[in-house]
């Protein structure tokens, strides 16, 4: 803005505000309305969808201004902050009324989307972690952090470990070095939403000090992450983040846990992506959690899904796990309480957050209140249980017992959402309260005593007392009787046919009642103040007894998945068999066509026998069903889940990789050959002889024999190098490969079976010893309705391709061959760049054959042979 114009001085307080955080958008606090002004109003009016308007800025200057009422802040904040925004907050500081000059206004809160407490920003099914990544030479450390819930997450370690878990945890905001953002979009990519601090905020003394600060500790040791020094400068980062956001009251983040990789099975992104275990990548597509999710309570849903991405590799842990889903089968009484108490719960570790940041309301206090009376019987059925890990939960459940009779005693049932509103103190808590609850809610019953009263000593029968604003409460006395008004009233105004008169007592009464309703907000809301801060006290109890529930709720939502879906308990041991009888795709079996049943299959592998499936097949026949529903089961087992098939015994996986299907990546300029090399390079390099490995159709993205090269080669290196020796499933097209059998102990061919009744196709998706003869791929071409004279060339063409030695492989001269063989079809000569061919293509096509006359065609034929002629 030009520095002559003359601002009025609001739209300097506004300038000198917005210059703090130039890019956030403003919500600046006028009278009832948040207002935007300039470039804000813009953007505000085109995400929120309210008009634009201009306000005078000095010196017959205008700006552009868009805003809406204060009390719609819920409404609008969401829709800026799903949009990408970063939004300030600008308060008035001091009430209007008070004060002749500008109103104090100051930012009371930069909202981002990752870092947010209103309900409406947030998926309750879902955590919003603000992440800080911090570059070291080789490696990075990486810190999550979700205020919403006070969970505070480090690790550090490679990039591609790094990604993994940006990936995992799906921050909603990620915080890098200004000067590192080269380095941070080479290596994951712009897809998440970043905002870059100084570089002072990336040293290890500024976030190691301001990390033992927030603890109030002397060193980190404690938490376990003392030796993660890029870890450290991560987190600490976030700390500074929260500052500078002005969040400053964090008193429900009580530690800082570092994410144990080695106790989790790896799954790279892709992984994660191509098994669909999160979210499908088709357009109402169903995913793994989608259809395993039975959960009740916010928070179990949001530990299910980060089980989901973190499944266990420790025998005992899951079967401790699996145990209890176990129980819940045997013992129904138990699990129909539970399931009943979970649902008076509610969202525990939420509403505990908002406690420490000062912002619950009296309905979340009386939830709190309804979940701690919830989680008694929870804790006594655990308790009796015959199962040590109930036991465990019921030991670390925590009654909370003198916070929730407080509540009880203090805060009303059904209490109003705003503390403002009154109401929300019960009575009995405080006698001053109480008198002056009386003074103001049964005035009209003590203003009745006294008209009867003094109608009685003065004999005025028609005597009312009434209240107006210009002289407040008066005794109304008709003309008729005016004589027997006694002497100490005092007269205040004459009518035609009455006088009004006040006394010493109703003006006394009057003050007390009118001072009264203003007493009683100011003393409900000390009282609530003081039991909130009683509350914080109890944050981390509180915080102990959300993940307990959480993790009983993910248990149970595992018993009634599997009661719904015909579910059993897999057998996990500590060897490297994978044995699966008669297994099931858990997301496809409940989407097939009512009455149609899921043709289930039997796979083993292990490292002695039958290391490596090469399986063939034609499309659509089930393969990478087949090769998904193995790995999906062994998933489900690992993070303690029942399984479908008829049994499984599962050998511990330590890492599982896939490579399926094209996961292009034109849009960043790599190919389809590129991502699958990409891919297939990053399961060599990281792959163990615990791992599980699934190809699908690698080598698509070049011509046959690269492909069948790359493949052959892959294969062999898995089978042959002991390092790798890891169990795989390799669907592919190739039948070429199913020769590597005859050369390698551990590989088995097997095929997806196929019928041919008529010369027509039925898949009959079970999977068989033996490699498979040729492919169908005509028949899924005339399935898919191809045009017949394509679907039979085809055939032709195939014929004569397979009646030659394949061996030689396909030559010029045999394409040369099929040429010559086609049956009248005419030459392609329209393909050629030459605009005299276009023309007369363009000729022939708006010719209309069927009305043509056939002196017309005579006469065409000659236009078109002059065409050519011309060239």
């Amino acid at each position: 803005m030009a520095n002559d114009i003359v601002l009025t001085p609001m739209m300097k307080q506004f300038l000198d505000l917005k210059a703090k955080h130039p890019d956030a958008v403003m919500l600046f606090r006028c009278g009832d309305f948040y207002e935007t002004y300039s470039d804000d109003a813009v953007i505000a009016a085109e995400i929120l969808g309210i008009t634009l308007t201009k306000r005078a800025n000095g010196q017959g200057k205008t700006i552009e201004m868009a805003g809406f009422p204060h009390h719609a802040l819920d409404t609008y904040l969401p829709k800026l902050i799903r949009a990408g925004k970063r939004v300030a907050i600008c308060d008035q500081l001091e009430d209007p009324k008070t004060t002749k000059k500008l109103v104090k206004r100051g930012i009371t809160e930069l909202v981002t989307p990752g870092v947010s407490i209103n309900d409406n920003i947030l998926n309750y099914k879902e955590n919003n972690f603000l992440a800080a990544v911090h570059f070291g030479k080789n490696e990075c450390g990486i810190a999550f952090l979700d205020i919403s819930t006070g969970e505070f997450l480090t690790a550090e370690g490679p990039f591609d470990y790094i990604d993994k878990l940006l990936n995992n945890f799906a921050p909603k905001e990620v915080l890098y070095e200004r000067s590192k953002k080269g380095m941070f979009e080479g290596n994951f990519g712009n897809k998440f939403f970043t905002f870059e601090l100084e570089d002072w905020v990336f040293t290890e003394s500024s976030a190691r000090e301001r990390l033992l600060k927030h603890f109030e500790t002397s060193s980190l040791k404690g938490f376990g992450v003392e030796h993660l020094k890029f870890g450290i400068i991560a987190s600490g980062a976030i700390l500074q983040y929260l500052d500078i956001t002005q969040h400053t009251q964090i008193g429900h983040i009580t530690s800082l846990s570092r994410i144990e990789e080695d106790r989790f099975v790896r799954l790279d992104k892709y992984t994660v992506r191509s098994l669909e275990i999160i979210s499908s990548m088709n357009d109402g597509g169903k995913s793994l959690l989608d259809v395993i999710d039975k959960t009740i309570s916010p928070m179990g849903a949001r530990m299910l899904k980060r089980w989901m991405v973190f499944p266990l590799k420790d025998e005992k842990p899951i079967n401790d796990r699996l145990n209890v889903v176990e129980y819940f089968f045997r013992e129904p009484e138990f699990k129909e309480l539970i399931e009943e108490q979970l649902h008076l719960i509610g969202d525990l570790e939420r509403i505990i957050s908002k406690v420490a940041v000062g912002r619950v309301s009296p309905r979340e206090v009386v939830q709190l209140k309804v979940a701690l009376q919830a989680i008694e019987p929870i804790k006594e059925a655990c308790l009796k249980a015959d199962n040590p890990s109930l036991n465990r939960i019921g030991d670390q459940l925590n009654l909370c017992l003198s916070i929730r009779d407080k509540i009880e005693k203090e805060v009303n049932n059904d209490p109003p959402l705003l503390i403002n509103k009154g109401g929300v103190i019960k009575n009995g808590v405080d006698s001053d309260l109480d008198e002056l609850r009386k003074i103001a809610y049964s005035g009209k019953d003590y203003l009745l005593q006294i008209q009867q009263r003094e109608s009685e000593i003065t004999g005025i029968p028609s005597l009312k007392i009434a209240y107006n604003n210009v002289f407040g409460y008066f005794i109304e006395v008709r003309n008729t009787h005016k004589d027997k008004v006694p002497q100490e009233w005092i007269r205040k105004q004459t009518l035609v046919n009455a006088e009004r008169y006040i006394t010493q007592e109703l003006k006394e009464y009057e003050e007390k009642i009118l001072g009264a309703e203003d007493k009683i907000l100011i003393l409900e809301t000390k009282i609530y103040n003081e039991l909130v801060l009683a509350l914080t006290e109890y944050i981390p109890a509180i915080q102990i007894n959300a993940n307990q529930i959480a993790r009983i709720d993910c248990l149970l939502s595992f018993a009634n998945g599997a009661a719904q879906n015909k579910y059993i308990r897999p057998v996990i041991s500590d060897d490297d068999v994978l044995e699966i009888k008669q297994g099931r795709h858990p997301v496809i079996e409940k989407q097939l066509p009512l009455g149609e049943q899921y043709i289930a299959n039997d796979v083993t592998i292990d490292t002695e026998h039958q290391q490596i499936i090469i399986i063939t097949g034609p499309n659509m026949a089930g393969k990478s069903a087949l090769l998904r529903q193995t790995a999906l089961i062994t998933l489900m087992a690992q993070i303690g889940s029942f399984v479908p098939a008829e049994s499984a015994h599962i050998g511990i996986v330590d890492k599982i990789f896939t490579r399926v299907g094209a996961s292009d990546n034109i849009s960043v300029g790599e190919s389809t050959f590129m991502v699958e090399m990409n891919e297939a390079a990053d399961i060599l390099n990281n792959v163990s002889p615990r791992s599980l490995v699934l190809f699908d159709e690698l080598g698509r993205g070049t011509s046959t024999y690269d492909g069948i090269s790359i493949a052959w080669a892959i294969v062999e290196y898995i089978h042959e190098h002991p390092k790798a020796r890891a169990r795989t499933l390799f669907a592919t097209h190739y039948h070429e490969l199913n020769e590597m059998e005859k050369s390698f102990k551990r590989i088995k061919n097997y095929n997806v079976s196929v019928k041919e009744v008529d010369n027509k196709v039925i898949f009959l998706r079970k999977l068989e010893r033996g490699g498979s003869e040729h492919s169908f791929g005509i028949h899924v071409a005339k399935m898919a309705g191809m045009p017949k004279s394509i679907v039979n060339r085809s055939n032709d063409i195939l014929h004569k391709l397979e009646s030659d030695h394949r061996k030689k492989g396909i030559s010029n001269k045999h394409l040369s061959e099929v040429g010559e063989n086609r049956e009248g079809m005419q030459l392609s000569f329209f393909q050629l760049d030459d605009p005299i061919l276009c023309q007369i293509r363009d000729e022939i096509l708006n010719l209309d054959v069927n009305n043509l006359t056939p002196l017309e065609a005579l006469n065409k034929l000659n236009d078109i042979k002059k065409i050519l002629k011309g060239k």
